[in-house]
């Protein structure tokens, strides 16, 4: 493509796929929350709705051979959500607070597929061992929220029972009126696919008219992927997590925040990584997953205490994104 139509391209794709993000994560959270889902799992799927493109566009880039714009798009966007999303959240809303035993569930889950995907791109084993790992703590965890608190009580769990009915997160209102089947399933479900079908075909023509506009532009590929690219497909999941915020919701936004960062990694590297090879780390390759370790790691450490993230934990979560920001720059440009 020609300039003057690859940045023409660029912006419709990129409004499309942004409005069509919003609508799917804003359709997903309602029927959640009508069909009464726990705040755990509908974090999980508004994760997975508002994922859709930062995933697509990294599988487009892949599937055009720009492995390196890629795995920049998926390190950026998880540095990106995690201030975006906590960080912002917690300046505007004055701070988070989320139940510590949803915390701790999310936590270990998100900490288990990071060092998981983070081990196999050291070359401490291959991709398939790395898929089975992730599948041991993920198959049970999404198979405890589907089961839900009401599943848990009823399962009698001696250990870990009080703990598990916890982690779910805070209670909501409940719909006053049952929605019908069709109300429920049948209408949202054919506008969550049709929203899924323009977010694929945005993303790839975005990841199409980009690569062409720095190529004409002289714009490092990798540069473009990790702070263009993965700020660009971030701002649905940044504008979820914000509103979860606002709304007090912290369990969902810590669910969100967590469980995207572990679809990122898992569906844009790890499986990716077991049908073809991503090549071996450089330093700043080594530097943007220790990083990315290093602000999970403050996250962690912001709920565990009592008054959750505060303001000023906010304003630390942009800086530490400010200096990946700055460091991406200075070494790609």
């Amino acid at each position: 493509m020609t300039p003057p139509v690859a940045a023409f391209a660029f912006l419709v794709s990129l409004l499309a796929m942004l409005g069509a993000a919003q609508l799917f994560a804003g359709r997903l959270d309602r029927l959640g929350l009508g069909l009464g889902l726990p705040e755990a799992l509908l974090g999980l799927l508004t994760a997975l709705a508002a994922d859709s493109p930062e995933v697509a566009s990294a599988v487009s880039a892949l599937v055009r051979g720009e492995r390196g714009v890629a795995v920049g798009i998926v390190v950026g966007s998880n540095a990106f959500n995690i201030a975006a999303m906590l960080g912002v959240s917690a300046i505007v809303a004055a701070g988070i607070r989320a139940r510590p035993e949803s915390v701790a569930l999310e936590a270990f889950v998100g900490v288990w597929v990071t060092a998981t995907v983070c081990a196999l791109l050291a070359g401490a084993f291959d991709a398939g061992v790395g898929l089975v790992l992730i599948a041991l703590v993920v198959v049970p965890y999404v198979a405890l929220l589907v089961v839900g608190p009401r599943g848990v009580r009823r399962r009698h769990i001696p250990v870990l029972g009080g703990f598990l009915r916890h982690s779910f997160g805070e209670a909501h209102m409940a719909p006053r009126r049952p929605p019908s089947r069709e109300e429920a399933l049948l209408r949202p479900l054919l506008l969550l696919l049709a929203d899924l079908l323009v977010i694929v075909a945005a993303s790839s023509l975005m990841v199409a008219s980009s690569v062409d506009l720095a190529d004409a532009w002289g714009i490092p590929r990798d540069l473009l992927g990790v702070l263009v690219l993965a700020v660009l497909t971030s701002l649905p999941n940044a504008a979820t997590g914000v509103r979860f915020g606002l709304h007090g919701r912290g369990s969902a936004l810590v669910s969100e925040t967590l469980n995207s960062n572990s679809i990122n990694l898992t569906i844009g590297i790890a499986v990716p990584a077991a049908v073809a090879s991503l090549g071996a780390l450089g330093n700043l390759g080594v530097f943007d997953v220790a990083w990315l370790v290093v602000m999970t790691a403050v996250v962690l450490a912001l709920f565990a205490r009592r008054g959750g993230v505060t303001r000023a934990g906010g304003i630390l979560l942009v800086l530490l994104y400010c200096v990946f920001a700055i460091v991406q720059a200075l070494s790609l440009a």
